[in-house]
């Protein structure tokens, strides 16, 4: 498929902001360019931007509710009373429930944790864990990442006698919930500076307070933030403002003293001893967290246990069973994408389709999120994957830039059981009998607002480039930009008319991919560049004619020697 290019043209405003900061700061001109493109235009702000404090963290007190919920877990704490934490299956829930649980543990002998089943009782909080706080108890639930819909059931679990405490990220309803507190940045009525925050992030800003109730040292939650790392990346939260200096401490903490449970997924992943990046959380860590709720002979607690582990031979137990768990969800993935392909392929008018609803009612219902990201990154355009589970059709809906989503499915509420999630990603539950009406109207829908440009996958570019400007003195102030994530994304950069030094080759598995040494009018030494899957642009590449290439720029430690290569992203030839 061919991308476009989308290289960003900077207003005279943001010119004139940019040399005032290579005045001011004596940055390079492209760097303070990009500082500029992300809001960043004062010398305060740049100095928060580059050198991330735990000081900057906002004052918990202000979201809604946030005193009665100290009162309450205090009162819990007091009484010796049962609490249960509670939290969705992927990895923000999983890793939110670990958190919570782990710093309260000292404070309360009465503590225990419970991850719903996907299969059985679905997203969010259920009757049937209600029932289980009920039997053994409970007299407070703390409800992670999930909650701010659960009208029903908070009411019923006050006919149990049981109190909730709701930390929840999602979008919430005109109503709210009747629990004792309900901690959502995003309620209506919320002054809470930051609204972007994670499930486990709200819980975090919760435990935030409780220690700033009591006086305790808020070394111990600092010790806690490999786990809000693992979460923003895995959420793929915008990694901006609160997120930004949580995701920099958590980084920090992931390489320098991860917990024993993380420890043992980073050794089974072959990070040990590498720099550990958001793009290793997303690709190796966080989908290792998620195996276990996904598969129907798993349960996303055993995770939580291994996020608690207390000993090294334990962490590394469960990383192995864990590790296996994935294996079986990458080859289930893959199974399901290829037949959703088939049916896709099936379609007598895809050309014309601005959106894809696919449904097979013996899909596993762990991994059809994933087929839909996979089947939006492929056809680019918005995907819903639906299956069977008990007795309702079940899904998962992934989009594209400028689609928002949730208010798509939102339109489509009246034939809904259930809905929710956000802007590019949400989950949803219908009966069978309402299939065809929801398929027709959501179709119809994307069919209006979507217009044929946005289905042209877009390469967003930060700035154009000569290659003599690629130095490391300039990949170190680069690196100061870390850590990159959405919001916050890794620049993109481009450079026109560049040659082959006369040294490119093709390499790997079928000669798939490209090596390459390049030249432009600027540079005398050639500048290192890898090009995945991109052979079929050998040809013009050897024949010595000019190119253009979009990328990243990376570092390469081999031997203790540091090497900038360029990360190919896209090659074009001819005139742009």
């Amino acid at each position: 498929m061919t991308n476009k290019w989308n290289l960003r043209t900077p207003s005279i405003e943001e010119l004139h902001k940019k040399d005032e900061l290579i005045a001011e700061l004596g940055l390079h001109p492209v760097i303070s360019l990009l500082l500029v493109q992300r809001g960043i235009t004062s010398v305060d702000e740049v100095k928060k931007y580059f050198k991330p404090s735990l000081n900057n963290l906002y004052d918990s007190y202000l979201m809604p509710d946030m005193e009665k919920a100290i009162k309450r877990l205090n009162k819990a704490l007091g009484n010796k009373e049962k609490i249960l934490i509670y939290g969705d299956y992927d990895v923000d829930g999983i890793t939110a429930v670990s958190l919570v649980y782990k710093y309260l543990r000292p404070y309360s002998s009465t503590l225990d944790y419970y991850i719903p089943d996907r299969y059985d009782e679905g997203y969010g909080i259920s009757f049937k864990g209600i029932d289980y706080a009920a039997e053994n108890d409970v007299k407070l639930i703390i409800a992670l990442d999930c909650g701010i819909k659960a009208i029903d059931k908070i009411e019923y679990a006050k006919t149990k006698g049981i109190d909730f405490i709701i930390c929840d990220h999602h979008m919430p309803d005109d109503e709210l919930p009747d629990a004792v507190a309900v901690l959502d940045a995003k309620r209506v009525d919320s002054i809470y500076p930051y609204e972007h925050l994670s499930g486990c992030g709200v819980g975090f800003k919760f435990m935030q307070a409780f220690a700033k109730n009591n006086n305790f040292p808020f070394t111990e939650l600092e010790k806690l933030l490999d786990l809000m790392a693992v979460s923003i990346a895995s959420d793929i939260v915008p990694i901006t403002d609160e997120n930004r200096v949580l995701t920099y401490y958590g980084l920090k903490q992931l390489n320098t003293n991860p917990s024993l449970g993380l420890k043992g997924i980073i050794d089974i992943c072959g990070l040990t001893g590498k720099d550990i990046t958001i793009n290793d959380i997303v690709f190796k860590i966080g989908p290792r967290i998620n195996a276990s709720g996904r598969m129907m002979n798993g349960n996303g607690k055993e995770a939580v246990d291994l996020l608690l582990a207390k000993d090294s031979e334990s962490a590394r137990e469960k990383s192995e069973n864990i590790n296996q768990r994935n294996d079986e969800r990458r080859e289930l993935d893959k199974k399901i994408t290829d037949e959703a392909n088939a049916i896709i392929d099936r379609f007598s008018n895809m050309e014309d389709r601005k959106a894809i609803v696919v449904y097979d009612p013996g899909w596993h219902k762990g991994v059809i999120g994933i087929v839909a990201s996979r089947l939006t990154e492929k056809y680019y355009r918005p995907a819903v994957v639906l299956t069977k589970s008990s007795e309702l059709i079940t899904g998962s809906a992934r989009s594209i830039t400028g689609f928002d989503i949730y208010k798509a499915i939102e339109n489509c509420r009246d034939l809904l059981e259930n809905f929710g999630g956000h802007t590019y990603a949400t989950g949803l539950s219908l009966r069978e009998e309402n299939l065809d009406t929801f398929t027709k109207r959501f179709l119809e829908l994307a069919n209006v607002e979507i217009d044929m440009e946005q289905m042209i996958p877009q390469i967003d570019i930060d700035a154009e480039l000569d290659l003599k400007s690629i130095t490391l003195k300039f990949a170190n102030e680069l690196k100061k930009m870390n850590p990159f994530g959405p919001d916050n994304q890794k620049p993109v950069f481009c450079s026109k008319n560049v040659r082959d030094y006369g040294t490119s080759k093709l390499v790997g598995k079928d000669s798939y991919h490209i090596k390459l040494e390049l030249i432009d009018e600027s540079s005398k030494l050639p500048v290192h560049a890898i090009a995945f899957s991109m052979s079929e642009h050998f040809e013009h590449i050897k024949s010595m004619k000019p190119f253009h290439i979009c990328y990243t720029i990376e570092e390469n430690t081999y031997n203790g020697n540091t090497m900038l290569q360029l990360l190919i992203k896209d090659i074009k030839t001819g005139n742009l």
